[in-house]
């Protein structure tokens, strides 16, 4: 297939995603304080869960990744350092005692209460406590776990991203909690990237920005989780192959936030500029949005297993009440 086949191959997905986050803009630009973020979410999955996604289409939706890590990319320029810095060591300390609590927490719960076995417990647990699905991912992949164990995880995490995109949101209107606060609990809270964003712009700007950075700084810690559970399961050494492999999953954008918001915050952008950065940043998480909404399939997700669905909500909800009480006394 050539260059210009293969582009066009990309056209009917980006612009299935580029329909679904006009739409998006229309119907929250209708309804005062709708969130498009929000709504592009819905239409996506509203769209894939009715008429599904045409073949010819998935190419360019699968480009959906792409773009919500370019946005957490540019959404650097939003970072006010002395703002963050401010509250930076409580945030890390939330969010290395949520990783390292909530992965012994998740372990003791499924393998214990649950009676679940194999590398299930640990593939539920890093997907509740780090990154959602790239962290079952990149963890089955250390451990040479099998791929149904892998699929059956990422499924229950999925479920989990679908049920709290819409109840954490509501949660936080209802508690009174501030844009910051909401962003962080959410951000130590919740499972994967995309729901986590989502649901932090869903409450605010601010929200949305705190919850970004806070669930980014878990996602740093993946590369320190994979090396304990290589030596827990294996007692092989750091430098096994097992954990070269980890780097291909490992989310590199991070390094490019990091990148953005240091230059952001060095004096070199105009205001002009940090603006039509945001701008860029907002339409790649809409239309990325759209692409997650896609993802979300109903009918998969009524076939999780009780055990993990059981093992992954009692962790969450003994997580997220914590998080929860840590955010109101310390922010």
């Amino acid at each position: 297939m050539g260059v210009a086949a293969a582009a066009r191959s990309y056209v009917p997905g980006l612009a299935l995603l580029a329909g679904g986050a006009l739409l998006s803009q229309v119907v929250a630009g209708a309804v005062d304080g709708l969130q498009p973020l929000v709504v592009a979410v819905g239409v996506g999955a509203l769209v894939g869960n009715t008429v599904g996604t045409p073949e010819a289409a998935q190419p360019g939706v699968g480009v959906d990744k792409l773009f919500l890590e370019t946005g957490i990319v540019l959404l650097g320029a939003a970072v006010v350092v002395e703002e963050f810095l401010a509250a930076g060591p409580t945030v890390l300390g939330l969010v290395v005692a949520a990783v390292g609590g909530g992965l012994l927490l998740a372990e003791l719960i499924a393998r214990g209460l649950f009676r679940l076995d194999g590398t299930t417990p640990s593939l539920l647990a890093a997907g509740a406590s780090i990154c959602g699905v790239s962290a079952v991912v990149a963890i089955g992949r250390v451990l040479d776990a099998r791929g149904s164990a892998i699929t059956f995880a990422a499924a229950t995490v999925l479920l989990f991203d679908a049920v709290t995109l819409v109840a954490f949101p509501i949660a936080g209107e209802w508690l009174g909690l501030t844009g910051r606060q909401f962003g962080v609990w959410a951000g130590v809270s919740m499972f994967s990237t995309g729901p986590v964003a989502a649901a932090g712009f869903a409450h605010s700007p601010e929200a949305g920005q705190w919850a970004t950075v806070t669930k980014l700084a878990r996602n740093s810690l993946l590369g320190g989780v994979a090396v304990a559970y290589s030596l827990a399961y294996t007692a092989r050494s750091a430098t096994d192959p097992g954990v070269r492999r980890l780097w291909a999953e490992f989310p590199k954008f991070l390094l490019g936030f990091l990148a953005v918001a240091a230059i952001a915050n060095s004096g070199f952008l105009s205001p002009a500029a940090l603006a039509s950065i945001g701008r860029v940043s907002d339409a790649l998480f809409t239309l990325a949005f759209v692409g997650l909404g896609l993802s979300i399939r109903l009918r998969e997700m009524r076939e999780v297993g009780g055990g993990a669905v059981g093992a992954v909500l009692v962790h969450l909800l003994a997580v997220s009440a914590l998080a929860l009480a840590a955010v109101r006394w310390l922010l």
